[in-house]
């Protein structure tokens, strides 16, 4: 990595956290997160979870929707999320099903755990806990037609993989 990227990379790491910052002062959480390409920013996004009552209004999610609707794409292909603080799971999955190239943090679950948000407790469920301890019962319902959208989605000759 070049002194260039990592200048970029900690100016963008500082917007994020300003975005953090400005979000707890706008009311939203305190998480704030960057879309850069091709080394310029192309989306940001704050947690709004507790604004718009939307359990996955987080940082990282808002900007990718921002991102890939800014590209008029699914794929953050050539992309890096940067975030002011560690992605939870959730986040961390929608990075990677929007194919983000890299990812960014500064602060960490623990940070964000000592400031009361339960990041770290869901890598801990998925972690170390079989699915029958968890706090939400899981139910495999075994139909037989169970597969019956795989199948019409296979058939499919228009669809557009992802």
């Amino acid at each position: 990595m070049t002194v260039s990227t990592v200048q970029d990379e900690q100016a963008w790491m500082r917007q994020a956290i300003a975005v953090a910052t400005d979000s707890v002062n706008s009311g939203g959480g305190p998480f704030g997160a960057l879309i850069v390409k091709d080394g310029r920013v192309v989306a940001t996004g704050h947690n709004r979870v507790t604004a718009t009552n939307d359990p996955s209004a987080h940082a990282e999610v808002d900007a990718i929707r921002a991102a890939c609707k800014e590209l008029n794409t699914f794929s953050l292909e050539g992309c890096t999320l940067i975030t002011s603080c560690e992605p939870c799971p959730m986040c961390l999955s929608t990075a990677l099903w929007a194919r983000v190239d890299r990812l960014v943090f500064s602060a960490d679950r623990h940070d964000a755990a000592a400031a009361g948000f339960d990041d770290r407790e869901f890598y801990d469920l998925f972690e170390k806990k079989p699915q029958g301890a968890w706090p939400m019962r899981i139910v495999h319902l075994d139909l037989p037609h169970r597969t019956e959208p795989f199948e019409a989605w296979n058939a499919k000759s228009d669809r557009v993989d992802y």
